[in-house]
């Protein structure tokens, strides 16, 4: 018997059109460490939502779920509270409290712990997870990577068997989400807690696990060990096989055999088996325009009069035409930049100049209408009307497009985005990855000349982001230009002219994205890691392979 059950569980949402899921069943078993994976809107947040009773959908359920052999309808809802942990995507979406320290002490005091227990615990915690430094900090003074690591101790601070991880480094930089699931495997390692995460991001996670759920339109579709995905999406022509670790990828490319590397350490030593006489990827850079469409010169910007500088003394350039995508940890002031050059918020010192003109020069409605747009970090932020489509027509009608000409333009949109199946839902019923859709397509139909993104990448698929690339691709070479805010470098590889790091409130380094990436040690590709040192230049998997082929393989 397992630990935790599901058998034929199947689920649809009030006036849905088709089950979330369908006859989902499988068991976990104690101290087990287990991926679900599968293309957004496939019923990954469903199923975790449901296995926390507390916060399950309202919808039409059927099937079986058991906590230690019970059901959970049986299942007291103290035992479910504290054995069965749960972590948002959102890190803002948990925090209750004002305070570091209220908020770890805030679950066990609803348990009705005693006080020395809640000390103890809460003490264990601060010590386990190293948060000394900010434990009396106020929460909204946190990055987003704290608030991630806030939010599972405080789930901790209850000493769950069983944690359940909905994308949890969804919108957190390299780093801070490297150090997320180091913590997570070193709670599976020492604590023996069974873990059950959908993630999108597989580089560093696939390694630590033993199993993976794929799911497909709400279906397991694959059910087996972590080392057997790749070989499973890759034999299925599967577009989500984009999104296994480089070394997995480099794999499949160079058909070797016998089990795959998941690590990056792994898939160093399948490339030095070829030789290296060949180091340098030949390639051309793109040539932008001489044209600047963005000019920030030594802006300078804080929240209030008495806060902290956020920008300082912050330069940019971005050519039109050009796609330049900015790097950056959690909390560097990257989302900022892009509200000052969009124009909701304002430098205190410093010039902004979109096309040439200073932005104040602009009025809101022209900035507006066709020159600029931003798809925010939070694609909720988009939407005002209770469907879609509504949010749609109100974009065509920013834009002065009416009658069969809108009917079009929609159509035409949602036919690029693949969002046809949306169209008549509320944006607030929609997964991250579909809100992420619908929200791009609201911003497009804004025909802007310079498209702002913050984190689009954040909570889609693999074979959406490769959508993604192409779309954007092709809105590039209709002549507009963009600038995007990124955690994902391996899309920022793939798709930018130029990027940049943000840090300390300025544009540290800037360059190709090949100059970038071939010089930074976090701020980079998978791929890249893989080869350095031993090839000089590649940036991406494709260009790896290529080098590796060239060569040849050497030994055995």
């Amino acid at each position: 018997m397992g630990l935790l059950q599901v058998e034929n569980l199947t689920f649809t949402y009030p006036d849905g059109e088709k089950p979330a899921l369908k006859n989902v069943s499988f068991a976990l078993s104690e101290g087990s460490f287990t991926i679900v994976c599968g293309p957004s809107g496939c019923g990954k947040s469903t199923l975790l939502k449901l296995l926390k009773k507390e916060i399950a959908p309202f919808g039409q359920l059927s099937g079986e779920r058991r906590y230690l052999g019970k059901c959970y309808e049986e299942t007291e809802p103290r035992v479910s509270c504290s054995q069965i942990g749960y972590l948002a995507q959102d890190p803002d979406s948990q925090i209750v409290m004002d305070a570091v320290w209220q908020e770890l002490a805030f679950a066990p005091e609803n348990l009705g712990m005693k006080q020395e227990t809640i000390r103890s615990r809460v003490a264990e915690m601060v010590a386990y997870f190293g948060i000394e430094a900010w434990f009396h900090k106020k929460t909204e003074q946190l990055s987003g990577g704290q608030k991630q690591l806030l939010n599972l101790a405080s789930v901790m601070t209850l000493e769950p068997r069983v944690l359940l991880l909905d994308e949890p480094t969804a919108q957190l930089d390299p780093i801070a989400a490297g150090d997320f699931f180091a913590m997570i495997g070193r709670l599976h390692r020492e604590l023996g807690v069974t873990v059950l995460i959908a993630e999108h991001r597989l580089e560093e996670i696939l390694p630590m696990a033993d199993r993976v759920l794929f799911l497909e339109e709400g279906a397991v579709s694959y059910d087996g060990p972590a080392d057997g995905i790749g070989r499973y999406l890759n034999e299925k022509n599967q577009g989500m096989a984009a999104g296994l670790p480089a070394s997995v990828r480099l794999y499949g490319m160079l058909k070797e055999s016998g089990p795959a590397p998941l690590s990056v350490a792994e898939g160093q030593r399948m490339v030095k088996r070829y030789g290296n006489e060949i180091r340098t990827v030949e390639t051309e850079e793109s040539i932008t325009s001489d044209k600047p469409a963005v000019e920030i010169r030594e802006a300078w910007f804080r929240y209030g009069k008495k806060g902290t500088d956020v920008l300082r003394d912050t330069s940019l350039t971005v050519y039109e035409g050009e796609h330049y995508c900015l790097l950056g940890g959690n909390g560097s002031g990257k989302t900022t930049l892009l509200s000052v050059i969009c124009g909701v918020l304002r430098a205190y010192a410093g010039s902004v100049r979109l096309f040439g003109q200073p932005i104040r020069s602009y009025r809101d409605g022209e900035r507006n209408r066709g020159v600029t747009a931003m798809l925010p970090q939070d694609p909720k932020a988009v939407f005002v009307c209770d469907t879609v489509r509504e949010d749609w027509e109100l974009a065509c009608k920013t834009m002065g497009i009416t009658g069969a000409e809108r009917n079009r333009a929609i159509e035409e949109m949602s036919s690029k985005l693949g969002t046809a199946g949306l169209q008549a839902r509320h944006p607030y019923d929609l997964s991250g990855g579909e809100q992420q859709k619908a929200a791009l397509g609201k911003v497009l139909l804004l025909r802007p000349r310079l498209l702002l993104l913050d984190e689009p990448t954040k909570g889609l698929d693999a074979a959406y982001k490769t959508e993604l690339k192409r779309i954007l691709s092709a809105v590039k070479a209709e002549g507009t230009t963009i600038l995007t805010v990124t955690h994902d470098a391996e899309f920022a590889a793939e798709c930018a002219d130029r990027a940049g790091l943000f840090f300390d409130g300025d544009v540290a380094v800037s360059g190709t994205v090949r100059e970038v990436f071939s010089n930074n040690a976090f701020y980079t590709t998978a791929a890249c890691r893989i080869a350095r040192g031993y090839y000089d230049n590649p940036i991406t998997c494709e260009e790896v392979a290529k080098l590796c082929l060239g060569n040849g393989r050497v030994t055995s």
